[in-house]
């Protein structure tokens, strides 16, 4: 019996959360809305206005309510972009902390990149192949004169590629990626010399998602991405 795990007390404030929450995913509330004051928080849990605060914050870090002063917590509405912006620390305190998991993203970079280069190819208007040479022109422009305006406008013309899917979640997850990526930028990504490669490269991933050619676009993507893999190390 006295290996038996004790019941740890819990905070008030957790329980808060713990009813907040399950609240919220019931759609007891929904976006937009506000939750009740602190006051009826008080009296329909009976606890005191330090353990609502305390777990009303816990719902704001989380991106699920947002906390204005003087004002009710209002129930955001969720979006794939506030998913990843909560884990962005954590991502990079994990990169900067080993060479394997810089492996990992760029190798869930590729993986993303090829299916929803393919998607795009399937779906692709000619208003998504303007945008897109309207990126390769920005970034032309930045040739030999601003670097990080080039960065930029290749993270762009990226993404674009992801918001051509239709899909919310692909294109958060490919800002999320390349926003990580692009952290190692300054002191990792060895870029000069290679920047007309990259113009050249981009310009073939147009000409196949021009011509509805799937097979060609994933084929041109990848080998953009081989190369590109190659330019970021931790040395």
């Amino acid at each position: 019996m006295n290996d038996v795990a004790k019941i740890a007390r819990r905070k008030l404030s957790d329980e808060v959360f713990d009813r907040l929450y399950a609240m919220l995913l019931n759609g007891d509330y929904a976006p937009g809305e506000h939750l009740p004051s602190e006051r009826e928080l008080m009296a329909m849990f009976g606890v005191g206005r330090p353990a609502i605060r305390e777990g009303t914050q816990a719902l704001e870090r989380l991106g699920m309510v947002s906390i204005q002063h003087g004002q009710r917590p209002r129930v955001t509405m969720p979006t794939a972009d506030g998913l990843l912006s909560q884990i962005e620390l954590t991502a990079m305190h994990m990169l900067s902390s080993s060479s394997e998991s810089l492996e990992h993203l760029k190798e869930a970079r590729a993986f993303f990149e090829l299916g929803m280069v393919g998607r795009a190819a399937r779906v692709a208007g000619d208003d998504d192949i303007a945008e897109l040479e309207t990126h390769l022109e920005t970034q032309r422009s930045a040739l030999n004169r601003d670097a990080g305006a080039f960065i930029k406008a290749d993270m762009s013309f990226h993404t674009a590629i992801a918001a051509m899917t239709g899909n919310p979640i692909f294109a958060a997850v490919s800002q999320a990626m390349l926003n990580w990526l692009a952290n190692f930028h300054a002191a990792m990504l060895h870029w000069e010399g290679n920047e007309h490669v990259t113009l050249e490269e981009h310009e073939r991933i147009i000409a196949a998602l021009r011509g509805r050619d799937e097979i060609r676009a994933v084929a041109e993507m990848r080998a953009h991405l081989d190369r590109a893999r190659s330019l970021y190390s931790l040395t």
